[in-house]
């Protein structure tokens, strides 16, 4: 598994140009403030100062906002609102974006990741009812990003996205590690919440903290590649699929979230053959009685090794509680211990392949 980001020489060059000009003098990082005027002109306005930036320089975007372009987000730049209140992004009627904001690197169909880029303390507005042709709200394809005090709503599609792919499909051929999605608001997106697409191995080792993921129409959070992965302290709600699906761990942790109310499985998780995981701690409750499951695992190739400790479910009457499987020629070391199952029909179920024990 990679663990180490290598920017084409193309990008490194570009940085320092951006920085240190031929004169040899040093371009001081500032900020720089778009006041909006909630007209069609307000993505120009922004997409004009991240023009005139360099790298290290601040937006600052105040008031609210009408776009009905796309805004990018360039790298080693930080995008910052007055607060969700105080700075709202709306996608205007009949735009149908692609994206509302997205990092260069994915506007521009490049094969490598973008440099860092940070989003935090604003509301972006999808507008979905009259935009229905629309995808995502924030699009990221950078590493070292960090997503802060984002509320996204009305997503026609997915609300985060965070992609290896660029908009017209092309592939990373180096890594996108090392980024943090903390403290946001994902409500009322009609596919994913959250949505990691990485069909590759280059999305790895992000973190995705303390976030509320409410009333998607898919999943709440999808991640195709969960590997070194930190996924904690979420509380996902209102969920028509899975509330968490994780896929591929690998050295992942999954710890202290609180999943309510779903209609497929409340933790879903396929586990790789190499390295282990934890499941610890985790609340997973379903009182509309969807029938489903609350905490169930797969594993991709070889023997997957797995802890599960400490996780408390509580159903109304319907479901199974832990359903452990392998699959296939596969095969699953686990250790489940100090789970409290509670009003579901099945308990535990074990499939082929999978040694439960607990512990030492």
């Amino acid at each position: 598994m990679r663990r180490f980001v290598v920017i084409p020489v193309v990008a490194l060059v570009g940085l320092v140009v951006a920085s240190a000009p031929s004169s040899g003098r040093v371009v001081q990082a500032q900020a720089s403030t778009v006041a909006c005027t909630n007209t069609t002109n307000d993505d120009e306005a922004i997409n004009n100062a991240t023009a005139a930036s360099v790298p290290g320089d601040e937006i600052v975007i105040t008031g609210k906002c009408l776009i009905n372009g796309t805004i990018r987000l360039a790298g080693e730049r930080s995008y910052r609102g007055e607060s969700r209140a105080g700075t709202v992004i709306r996608q205007a009627d009949g735009a149908n974006l692609d994206a509302m904001l997205a990092s260069d690197t994915y506007l521009d169909n490049v094969d490598y990741t973008g440099a860092p880029v940070t989003v935090r303390s604003l509301t972006l507005d999808g507008n979905r009812q009259n935009n229905p042709a629309a995808h995502d709200v924030l699009v990221v394809r950078a590493w070292q990003s960090v997503i802060e005090n984002v509320e996204t709503f009305g997503a026609t599609r997915h609300g985060l996205r965070v992609t290896s792919l660029s908009a017209n499909g092309t592939a990373l051929k180096n890594t996108q590690v090392n980024g943090r999605i903390v403290g946001n608001h994902f409500a009322m997106s009609g596919g994913h919440g959250v949505f990691v697409e990485d069909p590759g191995n280059s999305v790895t080792d992000w973190v995705l903290a303390d976030n509320w993921v409410a009333d998607s129409g898919a999943d709440a959070v999808m991640i195709d590649n969960a590997a070194g992965w930190m996924i904690r302290g979420n509380h996902l709600y209102g969920v028509n699929g899975v509330a968490l699906w994780a896929d591929r761990l690998f050295g992942t942790t999954i710890s202290d979230n609180y999943i309510e109310d779903f209609t497929v499985s409340g933790l879903r998780v396929s586990i790789q053959g190499e390295a282990a995981s934890t499941i610890t701690g985790n609340r997973i409750f379903d009182f509309p009685g969807g029938g489903g499951a609350f905490l169930e695992t797969r594993v991709n190739y070889g023997t997957g090794v797995l802890a599960v400790t400490g996780n408390v479910v509580r159903g109304m009457g319907t479901g199974v509680g832990l359903d452990y499987q392998a699959e296939g020629t596969a095969k699953l070391q686990l250790t489940s211990t100090g789970n409290l199952v509670t009003g579901v029909t099945t308990p535990r179920q074990v499939g082929t392949g999978v040694t439960v024990s607990a512990g030492i």
